[in-house]
């Protein structure tokens, strides 16, 4: 028989929210089981039951923003650290990519609760995910995310047959086996690297263990959004029927 389980597990099992957000739903009685209003947080329900979130609740998740920025070089993506700024400083009503066909009005309240939904280092560019939306940032950087993030990287080096096998598969790091990757060759000193994982700093560290050194990387595609034509230090918004 199957065990019950709290409901806002649930509810991110289910992808409706983060377990932040379901509680916060539930205590606003905005969480509905099999049809019946709930409001006591820490309720176990069985699995089966059918789950669905109140108007207000659905309304305030549409309201929530997701943002695509190309990162320049020179920003972190994350908190601001001494002598950089945050990617998210870039994020501004001038800086909106032109060609943007979202009907959204840009809004300075729009950047509460943005947050980048994987990380890009310092030293690399490319299509970086902010978002408003734990539904998102689970989908992403969840422990279970199978999303694909594709990067074009530009090396110095020599690296035979067998490194280009141990790129796809067969390096460790942190003490861990890394999961399959897909390298080919993009160019003659340019890589394509797909991956399902984001460790700090990667693909550098991949090549390093096969003697070649990153000098150029950037991400274009993350599942399947790409980066296209966006042009870096601009942003550009999450459309309606765009997904990841």
């Amino acid at each position: 028989m199957t065990e019950p389980i709290r409901l806002s597990k649930l509810m991110s099992q289910l992808g409706l929210c983060s377990r932040r957000e379901a509680d916060s739903y539930i205590e606003r009685g905005l969480v509905f089981v099999d049809g019946v209003k709930v409001t006591e947080l820490g309720i176990k329900v069985l699995p089966s039951q059918t789950v669905t979130l109140g108007h207000g609740a659905r309304t305030q998740q549409a309201s929530r923003v997701t943002i695509l920025l190309h990162k320049p070089v020179g920003y972190v993506s994350a908190q601001p650290e001494k002598g950089y700024q945050a990617a998210a400083s870039l994020i501004t009503k001038e800086s909106r990519f032109k060609d943007d066909k979202a009907p959204q009005q840009f809004d300075p309240s729009q950047l509460f609760g943005l947050a980048p939904a994987g990380r890009l280092d310092i030293d690399s560019q490319g299509l970086l995910v902010l978002t408003q939306d734990g539904r998102i940032a689970k989908q992403l950087i969840g422990a279970d995310s199978q999303i694909e993030k594709e990067y074009l990287v530009r090396v110095n080096g020599k690296l035979d047959e067998a490194g280009l096998k141990r790129l796809n598969h067969g390096l460790r790091l942190d003490g861990e086996a890394l999961k399959p990757a897909k390298v080919t060759w993009q160019n003659a000193d340019q890589l394509r690297f797909i991956l399902k994982e984001g460790k700090k700093r990667q693909i550098r560290r991949m090549c390093e263990l096969v003697g070649l050194r990153v000098v150029g990387l950037k991400r274009v595609r993350i599942g399947k959004v790409k980066l296209g034509d966006l042009p870096p230090g601009e942003w550009r918004y999450l459309q309606e029927g765009e997904a990841f």
